[in-house]
């Protein structure tokens, strides 16, 4: 005789069901900052983004007062661009790789995620800062591989593979901001360009071509804004969601800059 069949019975949610997401807003640069609440239901691997895109669904206080939806920058919505950085529950971070279960605390049966915009950088507008000194930061050491046209230039130098490893590794930065705002050495009353730019400086420092200006991007990390204005708090490396080795590029930029300054000194440059 066959075995009657089992009928399943739904799963049953045993984890929090609800996400109260605390976001600091701000109009605009001028304004004064305050905060709101938002009570937006749990799904399974939901990410800070999906839950702001629920909120915006609906965006309607925990108080029950409809308000403006929060803005937040993001575009590609799986680590790459670096848009969507901001601090979730104190920690910097994309909120796009942020997934509710791993960074929410839990309350009951809600989970309780507290949004504020990155603090070393111009406010727009909520969560949304003007990144621009990342940029600016490049153009200061000359962040790029100079070429004299866009004909085909030839087949590129060999290069050492564990050189051609770091450069790889060093090119993976996406110009986020997590290590500037995380480190305690940027800030406005201080030049310093930051780990960012600094790493990028390497880069193109052991690119065959890039080294041709690697004296006018020592003469610049020799300056007020460069090299001496790292404190080794190493805080940039401990945040920065592409694994770039920041620690290692400014160890090496301190013996690069040490060495380019002694060869000026003597005259032999």
């Amino acid at each position: 005789m066959a075995a009657s069949p089992t009928l399943s019975r739904p799963s049953v949610p045993t984890g929090p069901t609800k996400i109260r997401l605390r976001v600091l807003r701000q109009a605009n640069a001028s304004a004064e900052s305050h905060w709101e609440e938002f009570i937006v239901p749990m799904r399974d691997k939901l990410n800070v983004i999906s839950a702001l895109m629920e909120v915006q669904k609906n965006p309607t206080t925990t108080d029950g007062k409809s308000v403006s939806p929060p803005t937040w920058d993001g575009a590609c919505l799986e680590e790459v661009c670096g848009s969507c950085t901001m601090n979730v529950n104190g920690t910097v971070r994309q909120a796009c790789t942020a997934l509710i279960e791993e960074v929410g605390q839990v309350q009951g049966d809600t989970y309780f995620v507290q949004l504020e915009p990155m603090k070393k950088f111009p406010l727009i507008r909520d969560l949304v800062v003007d990144r621009s000194r990342m940029f600016e930061n490049l153009i200061k050491v000359k962040g790029w591989v100079p070429i004299d046209g866009s004909y085909d230039l030839g087949a590129a130098q060999p290069q050492d593979d564990h050189v051609r490893q770091l450069r790889y590794a060093l090119s993976r930065c996406m110009s986020c901001g997590c290590c500037l705002e995380a480190c305690p050495q940027v800030s406005e009353k201080s030049p310093f360009v930051g780990p960012a730019a600094l790493g990028q400086a390497l880069l193109f420092n052991l690119h065959p071509v890039g080294k041709s200006l690697s004296d006018d991007r020592m003469e610049f990390l020799t300056s007020e804004e460069g090299i001496t204005g790292c404190g080794n708090a190493q805080n940039c490396v401990k945040v920065c969601p592409k694994g770039v080795p920041l620690t290692r590029a400014i160890a090496q930029l301190n013996r690069d800059t040490t060495v380019y300054k002694l060869k000026k000194w003597v005259g032999l440059l």
